[in-house]
C-alpha cells in the first residue's frame, strides 16, 4: 500500500536563485531540482523536521523560517505513484558563506549535488523545479 508522505521544505533564496539539490528519474531520462528538505517523523512538527533535514542533509542552521505554504503534490517518480504533502517554509542560512559559492556542496547524506539554480532557468523551461506548484507560488510572491 502506497502512503501519503508529509514533507518540510525550505525556501532558501539568493537573489534570484534558489537553494535546491539536483535529482534524476532515470525511468523519465530526467534531470530536476528540488528544494532542501525532507520527511516529517512521526510526533515531529513540520518546522521541527525542516531544521532536522537542514542538519543532516548540509550540516546548517537556519533563521528566519517562516511556513508560508502548504503543496499536494502527486506524481510519478522511477515508475512508481507518489503523493506528499509539502509544507513550505522560507528561511535563511545563518552561515553566510554558503551564499558565498554557486555551488554549495553535495547532501551529506546521499551526495546529490547542491546549488544555487537561477529561477529564469525554471521559468525558460531550461530547468524542472518539483513539486509541482512551487515555480508558479514563488512567482506570484516576487
Amino acid at each position: 500500500m502506497t502512503k501519503i508522505r508529509p514533507l518540510a521544505l525550505g525556501i532558501i533564496r539568493r537573489g534570484e536563485d534558489l537553494l535546491v539539490f539536483e535529482g534524476r528519474d532515470n525511468a523519465k531520462g530526467e534531470t530536476y531540482h528540488r528544494p532542501l528538505g525532507g520527511g516529517i517523523e512521526f510526533g515531529e512538527t513540520a518546522v521541527e523536521a525542516l531544521h532536522r533535514e537542514f542538519q543532516e542533509e548540509l550540516a546548517a542552521e537556519l533563521t528566519a523560517v517562516e511556513q508560508i505554504a502548504v503543496l499536494e503534490n502527486v506524481f510519478t517518480f522511477e515508475g512508481r505513484p507518489g503523493h506528499e504533502i509539502v509544507f513550505l517554509f522560507t528561511a535563511d542560512l545563518a552561515d553566510k558563506s554558503f551564499y558565498e559559492r554557486d555551488e554549495v556542496g553535495v547532501v551529506l547524506d546521499d551526495g546529490a549535488r547542491v546549488h544555487w539554480l537561477p529561477m529564469a532557468d525554471v521559468a525558460d523551461g531550461k530547468a524542472i523545479l518539483y513539486p509541482d506548484g512551487l515555480a508558479d507560488l514563488l512567482s506570484a510572491q516576487d
